[in-house]
């Protein structure tokens, strides 16, 4: 893979880690003064899973684990704080049962700080499926869940803000914008929704699936040009690109690969590139300029399995991770 990012890259272009066990949630560190710091998942079909908390050491070009701790139900997703300049606590939190949110201290040992749920009555709440931290107040997060809701949480209080009703099923991701107060949620009715967190009596829909039986299962806010989002369909091999200021259209639809996709990724530091990938062991970047009728992949990268799972550093836009079976991998782009 070739550098698009305008920079000389000297480093190894590819980092492997087996872990030991299937990974699914992943997620690069934020901070500046931590780079290449990752957090990975286990997905075990078991009560007790982990966490691993990674570095990548350029020098010897190997995996240092630096910490690991248990957690209930396999993490559906990982986030550390979107905090660059590291002014704040050294955050991550996890979604499954519940959200937990915790600490990360010095020597890299992990304390739970808060989990929090819905359910006042009994610890047991409804699985969550995703989460996204504002970046223009971390003291919120937003949480989505199978029952139908998207929960606003402020972390620094231990409560939920507001809980809404955002779609007729389950729910299966929720994205923040770039702009404060706006966010926007997909789920199991083939929506593409967008809220006010100002005013969550009414909402807009940005998108409905052609067939009511088909789910959307992620999407993804252009960081660097917040009038675009991105989502994938069930067992779909496209990725769709919508202008939030015309509803109802895709303004692209990115087709490229030969099987469904399962996850995507903006650039972060480019308004025009996106990366997907899929059960047909590839990852696709794409220069997506608007307007244009025709999109084509610029890079392509094969992996030994079906990737269902990547993430694009913001703290150092060189790397991208791909997850597949027990292999995490870091390419330099």
């Amino acid at each position: 893979m070739h550098n698009i990012s305008g920079q000389t890259q000297s480093q190894k272009e590819i980092y492997t880690y087996k872990a030991p066990w299937l990974v699914y949630a992943t997620n690069w560190t934020v901070r500046n003064d931590k780079p290449l710091r990752l957090a990975i998942g286990s997905f075990k079909e078991d009560y007790l899973n982990e966490i691993e908390l990674l570095r990548i050491d350029e020098t010897t070009g190997e995996f240092k684990k630096l910490s690991k701790l248990d957690h209930p139900f396999p993490p559906t997703k990982l986030m550390f704080i979107p905090d660059k300049a590291g002014k704040m606590r050294d955050l991550f939190a996890s979604t499954s049962d519940s959200l937990r949110i915790w600490n990360i201290n010095e020597d890299n040992t992990i304390d739970s700080l808060k989990v929090l749920h819905n359910n006042k009555s009994s610890e047991l709440c409804a699985p969550l499926t995703s989460f996204d931290w504002n970046e223009s107040d971390m003291e919120i997060i937003g949480t989505s869940s199978i029952d139908t809701t998207c929960t606003i949480w402020n972390i620094e209080k231990g409560v939920s803000v507001i809980q809404l009703i955002a779609h007729d099923k389950e729910v299966y991701d929720i994205a923040f914008s770039p702009l404060p107060c706006m966010f926007a949620s997909v789920g199991g009715d083939g929506s593409v929704r967008m809220f006010d967190i100002r005013s969550l009596e009414t909402s807009t829909i940005l998108y409905e699936t052609q067939d009511p039986k088909t789910s959307l299962l992620r999407l993804a806010w252009n960081k660097q040009d917040p009038n675009y989002i991105a989502t994938i369909m069930t067992d779909s091999p496209k990725a769709i690109i919508l202008d939030i200021r015309v509803p109802s259209l895709p303004s692209a639809e990115l087709v490229g690969h030969n099987a469904c996709l399962n996850s995507l990724a903006w650039a972060p530091h480019s308004s025009t590139h996106i990366c997907t990938a899929g059960d047909d062991k590839r990852a696709l970047i794409w220069d997506v300029n608007f307007p244009q009728d025709t999109q084509e992949a610029i890079l392509v990268y094969t992996a030994e399995g079906a990737i269902n799972s990547l993430q694009w550093s913001s703290s150092d836009p060189n790397w991208i991770s791909i997850a597949f079976g027990k292999t995490i991998q870091i390419l330099g782009v």
